[in-house]
């Protein structure tokens, strides 16, 4: 009975799940371990290159794991005929045709009589080497990284010197036009992943010999290459200190990109207002160089950071400049108009129709009531779920590609609108109060600013339903008491207005453009407009 039961169940069948367990070595402990292989990899990355070819690559080949990795190849070639040497370069990142037209056949015909070994580097160098961008070093650190970026190492036998070419011929995406950040009267060019392309787009535009793109690497093994673009003699000397400081600080192992950077580095990390101010536009970042202001660059990421920045950065468009001053200075009134109503509009309201009906006409109290009339839902909840369903109709058409998304935010929006009045779940007035809201909130010309304000709203309408316009006035002054206290890189976040500062900028209007040098005064630049 018992043996037909265990065949039935197969209870004596071995476990046959793939089943990912943790395997430590005998006797050793994890944690030392895990510091026993990070010293080894120091090792082999550390340390002078050997004179012997053999070795040197055994050590690629270890290195760069190339008993698994076929992308690696190492070429081995005769100097002269007479002196063997490697090519090492990755397959893909670096470009074969400039390695075989630039490096391989002038190695074929350089003569090398009567020159030694270890003094090949320099010599091939000078008189064979066709290529541009040319390196000798013994650092095994810096032959390791110039692989990984796309470059080819050149290690001779007997030579304590190894020759890095600039042989970069990965594939990168076109210039193209700025997605996020539309413009009609200005530049449409846009930041790409490519870092070199990127600061060529920033030398097209800011001609001037003290203009500094200042290349550096980032922390942890990565080492994901950064450019600090500024104008020497202009930006503040602390301001750069103080970036390069926090730089350094960083010591991750994840891809990084200006917004991961900006939440690396930033002051306030609770605030959900942004401390850095994110564009895809090269014309944007450079206005912001020549304002005395710094631009951070990333590679493999289309957008800069410009620091510091200040609330009045944030609100900025290129187009209240490149439009004439009247017409600048409605765009901007209408913005910030824009910007208040998508931020206190749906809190003022429920503020009123909960707490201060009495202020109220009555033709709008019987809209508001007959609109609500078979509404179950308390108008609180109303007012948060709309927001909410909102985000949502705007998240999808964001993430949605081409140009569905658009059509699936304007057909989502209309269809959830009516099937929700439809089926009282909610009002008419509440859904015009939401719709107003979001057109507001799209007159915001900084992404991480919308955000910031969409979420802001919701907690406006909490302090709302809570207090009415008391909860919605201490909201207000705990959020300017903290907005007071904020600093971007030591620059307050509503300069120039607290504290106010010797030459004052204009929010709600633009001022006539003038024939002026130098920078803002609120980023206290070495050169600052008179």
């Amino acid at each position: 009975m018992m043996e037909a039961i265990r065949n039935l169940f197969r209870f004596d069948a071995p476990y046959a799940r793939f089943e990912l367990k943790e395997t430590e070595s005998p006797g050793t402990p994890s944690f030392f371990a895990h510091r026993k292989e990070k010293r080894a990899k120091l090792r082999r990355e550390s340390g002078t290159i050997a004179r012997h070819l053999e070795a040197n690559r055994e050590w690629l080949h270890t290195l760069f794991r190339g008993d698994v990795n076929p992308d690696l190849i190492l070429r081995r070639f005769l100097i002269g005929g007479s002196a063997p040497a490697i090519a090492a370069s990755l397959n893909g990142m670096a470009d074969q045709k400039q390695i075989a037209d630039f490096i391989l056949r002038p190695a074929f015909s350089l003569d090398v009589a009567g020159v030694s070994n270890a003094k090949i580097p320099a010599y091939f160098c000078a008189h064979a080497l066709a290529l541009y961008e040319t390196e000798r070093t013994e650092s095994r650190g810096k032959i390791a990284e110039a692989i990984a970026e796309g470059r080819t190492a050149i290690l001779i036998d007997g030579a304590k010197e190894a020759i890095l070419c600039d042989t970069r011929g990965f594939v990168s995406r076109p210039v193209g036009e700025a997605k996020n950040e539309t413009t009609i009267l200005g530049p449409r060019e846009a930041f790409t992943e490519n870092l070199r392309t990127n600061v060529t787009l920033l030398r097209r535009i800011v001609k001037r010999p003290d203009f500094v793109c200042r290349f550096r690497d980032s922390g942890g093994t990565n080492r994901t290459k950064l450019v600090i673009a500024y104008l020497d003699g202009t930006v503040n000397p602390v301001l750069l200190a103080e970036l390069e400081k926090r730089l350094d600080a960083i010591a991750t192992d994840t891809r990084l990109t200006v917004g991961r950077i900006e939440q690396l580095i930033e002051g306030f990390t609770f605030f959900p207002m942004p401390q850095m101010l994110k564009t895809e536009r090269p014309d944007r970042a450079a206005s912001a160089i020549l304002d005395g202001r710094i631009a951070l660059l990333c590679e493999g990421c289309p957008t800069a950071g410009v620091i510091p920045v200040t609330l009045g950065t944030l609100m900025e468009s290129g187009e209240d400049v490149d439009a004439r001053q009247p017409v600048g200075t409605i765009m901007r009134f209408i913005r910030m108009t824009g910007a208040l109503l998508s931020a206190y509009l749906p809190a003022y309201f429920l503020a009123l129709a909960q707490h201060h009906a009495g202020q109220l006409s009555s033709e709008i109290l019987e809209t508001v009531a007959a609109s609500r009339a078979m509404v179950f839902l308390p108008l609180p909840l109303e007012m948060i779920f709309l927001l909410l369903v909102f985000q949502l109709v705007r998240e999808a058409g964001l993430r949605v590609p081409g140009s569905i998304g658009h059509a699936i935010g304007i057909i989502g929006g209309l269809l959830l609108g009516q099937a929700a009045v439809s089926a009282n779940i909610v009002s008419t007035v509440v859904l015009i109060i939401v719709a107003l809201t979001g057109l507001g909130n799209f007159t915001i010309p900084d992404y991480s600013m919308q955000v910031a304000a969409a979420y802001y709203r919701i907690v406006l309408c909490v302090a709302a339903a809570m207090s009415g316009l008391l909860g919605i006035a201490v909201m207000g002054l705990i959020t300017t008491a903290i907005l007071c206290t904020m600093k971007s890189f030591g620059v307050p976040f509503l300069a120039p207005f607290a504290p106010v500062t010797k030459r004052g900028e204009r929010l709600f209007s633009r001022e006539k453009l003038k024939n002026r040098a130098g920078a803002s005064d609120w980023s206290n630049p070495l050169r600052r407009r008179a």
